[in-house]
């Protein structure tokens, strides 16, 4: 197969705005290093971590809610994930699905053709659990807003599925991200699982994947979209944000709240725990500053995780449960690569229900 040595890109060229991403029309194609893989992506799904890295917003300097647009100040030594600068131009895109075309050395040429979905955590492969060691995908290396992009072989996962490209694209940082705050939490079929932000990518990635593990799940949505989360099987599906919450929960127990929204009215989920409960994080779209009563805390017994560089074996686990169509794909959109500003403003918008998906 001949290759070109240039391809289109969608290029992150510094912090700010979404002026800040540029169409490159030729932009040079990577070549994999040893160990590694070429993929030609079919598409790419969008996430926060591509909003709040391009933003600034995970800089400590920054107290406001998820916006997706530039911020004032935002501090030059910890606006990534894991507290430390980037290196720009960075293509971002971490949910690829695509076709291995290449490979580097030491990998296996049978893997030519193989149809895969990323896993968007880059380990040492010495010390695979040493999350201080953990990079990420479309932020530590460039990523899958582009035709091709290169990624260690263990981290392009094979998968056989009847599944389209963009619905395959829709899993790998949502469902995995979900996935880890389940596994974290140590959800089982014995717990009420209350879950704030139901209709976006992560939040309906938990109804689903709560329920797989038989746990009693109960989804907060805007009500226009309730049609649409209903589609994911909750048990029950609840207002946004109820004025009170424990009158909207009726007899329900809730053991685990599974967030990632945060803002004013955390602590509010907070206080419906029941005693020896678990309340798991994986982001605050809403605003990470929040207010808490430690007395809540320790006097209910509760246990908090925060979740984010997940336990190596939750996206293997994720492919298998796909393949046995024990989750489904909630796509909300699909976009041109040339057309993921846009997309982005649509995704920041939260109007949809699902993900959004760029298809180069």
């Amino acid at each position: 197969m001949t290759l070109p040595k240039t391809m289109r890109a969608m290029v992150t060229m510094g912090h700010g705005d979404l002026d800040q991403i540029v169409l490159h029309e030729a932009w040079p194609r990577p070549e994999p290093a040893r160990g590694e893989v070429l993929i030609r992506v079919a598409a790419c799904g969008l996430n926060n971590t591509d909003v709040n890295t391009r933003s600034g917003w995970y800089s400590k300097s920054v107290t406001d809610a998820t916006t997706g647009g530039a911020f004032e100040t935002v501090g030059q030594e910890d606006p990534t994930w894991g507290g430390a600068p980037i290196a720009f131009p960075r293509i971002q895109g971490a949910d690829v699905c695509g076709e291995i075309v290449a490979v580097g050395g030491g990998v296996d040429a049978s893997r030519i053709g193989d149809r895969v979905i990323t896993d968007g955590w880059l380990r040492d492969p010495s010390e695979p659990e040493n999350k201080d060691k953990a990079g990420y995908f479309g932020s530590e290396r460039d990523g899958g807003f582009a035709q091709f992009t290169t990624t260690p072989s263990q981290n392009a996962i094979p998968i056989l599925s009847a599944l389209s490209d963009a619905e395959l694209a829709t899993f790998s940082c949502s469902y995995s991200t979900a996935e880890g705050m389940l596994t974290r939490a140590h959800v089982t079929s014995d717990d009420t699982v209350l879950v704030p932000g139901a209709s976006g990518g992560v939040g309906g990635a938990l109804v689903q994947l709560a329920r797989r593990r038989g746990a009693r799940v109960i989804a907060m949505a805007s009500e226009p979209k309730h049609t649409e989360v209903a589609a994911l099987g909750p048990d029950l599906i609840l207002p946004r944000a109820p004025e009170n919450l424990r009158v909207a929960l009726g007899v329900e127990k809730i053991t685990v709240v599974a967030d990632v929204v945060g803002g004013p009215y955390w602590p509010r989920l907070i206080d419906i725990l029941e005693r020896g409960g678990r309340y798991t994080c994986s982001g605050a779209i809403a605003g990470p500053m929040v207010e808490m009563d430690l007395r809540t805390f320790y006097l209910r017994d509760l246990t908090f995780t925060g979740s984010t560089v997940i336990d190596p074996e939750v996206t293997k686990n994720l492919v298998s449960y796909i393949e046995a169509g024990e989750i489904k794909p909630a796509l909300a959109a699909t976009y041109p690569l040339e057309e993921l500003r846009e997309a982005q403003a649509a995704f920041i918008s939260k109007q949809h229900t699902g993900n959004i998906v760029v298809t180069p």
